[in-house]
């Protein structure tokens, strides 16, 4: 049996900014152990307004390795580029 706390993958919204980025990760008990340790190491100089904590083992992704099998399907999905809609005159620049 492992002594060590859960891995949590912190994310911090910035006062100027939109979306969360990723800007580390620590060990913790539980979430709201993870989250005040969040605050503590991660916005020492205020500048967080939110933050999220997630546990490693819930984050799933593609393998690096694998990105040309992955993302090359995308290239074929032409409806997805704005060029291919006609845009009516009265809705101006986009």
């Amino acid at each position: 049996m492992s002594t060590e706390f859960p891995l949590w993958e912190v994310f911090i919204r910035g006062q100027h900014g939109l979306a969360h980025r990723h800007v580390g990760s620590l060990h913790a008990p539980d979430a709201e152990l993870a989250l005040k340790s969040a605050r503590d190491v991660y916005t020492r100089r205020n500048e967080g307004v939110s933050i999220w904590v997630v546990p490693s083992s819930a984050i799933a992704a593609l393998d690096p390795s694998e990105a040309e099998q992955n993302f090359a399907p995308s290239e074929s999905k032409i409806y997805r580029h704005p060029t291919f809609f006609d845009i009516p005159e009265d809705v101006g620049a986009m």
